[in-house]
């Protein structure tokens, strides 16, 4: 039997999910898990074999999520799932210590034999994307990133906090609502540990990021 944790914010997917997982006699579901703290503490309390894990969660993601999951025990296998060939956020679940990823769009029998491959210690990757991020992992990295447990995009925004833009101003510069920002700026506090913009500007210049000054706001 395999043990599997099943972790999805849209009850009715989630559900649905875990009953057809139910429905394979070697797949025991040991639970299901709605935010990334959630599955974080029910992880640590069932010690699933596999770790169904979406990528895009309220609260902390489903990156963060996989790697603090993986820092407990390293023996748990991460299969990401996402519903769009998003190579930025499947790359960095990877680097996060996941297996694999698969679309949420995947057949009941994809999904089981992904998690039977992964539980056996091997890699899975979608079809649609797979030839794009294996390249990108392959790629010499001309130096390292800097915080690699945040997002690149996640890293733009942080770099922008620390040179003191407003998050109305990041929106403005970077084309995207205040919303959207301040749910990156939750996520970059979440993963860095810390509670203000001053404690995450301080990561931010370590990391020698913010240093330049910004025009044109």
């Amino acid at each position: 039997m395999i043990r599997v944790m099943v972790v999805e914010d849209h009850p009715v997917f989630a559900e649905g999910l875990a009953a057809l997982l139910r429905e394979a006699p070697e797949v025991e579901v040991v639970g299901v898990a709605g935010t990334g703290e959630a599955a974080v503490e029910l992880a640590g309390r069932e010690a699933p074999e596999v770790v169904l894990m979406d990528l895009h969660l309220p609260g902390i993601s489903g990156v963060e999520a996989t790697s603090r999951i993986l820092a407990r025990d390293p023996r748990v296998a991460v299969l990401a799932l996402t519903m769009l060939t998003d190579d930025e956020t499947v790359l960095a679940a990877i680097r996060a210590g996941a297996r694999g990823y698969l679309l949420k769009e995947a057949t009941g029998e994809d999904i089981v034999r992904s998690l039977r491959a992964v539980a056996a210690g091997q890699v899975v990757f979608g079809a649609s994307a797979g030839d794009r991020v294996l390249a990108a992992l392959a790629a010499p990295a001309a130096r390292p990133r800097p915080l690699p447990e945040l997002t690149e995009r996640e890293v733009e925004i942080l770099d922008l906090v620390a040179a003191g833009l407003t998050n109305q101003a990041i929106a403005r510069r970077l084309v995207l609502s205040e919303k959207t920002v301040r749910n990156h700026v939750s996520n970059i506090f979440a993963k860095l540990h810390v509670s203000d913009r001053s404690a995450a500007v301080a990561h931010a210049r370590d990391a020698g990021l913010g240093v330049r000054p910004r025009r044109g706001l």
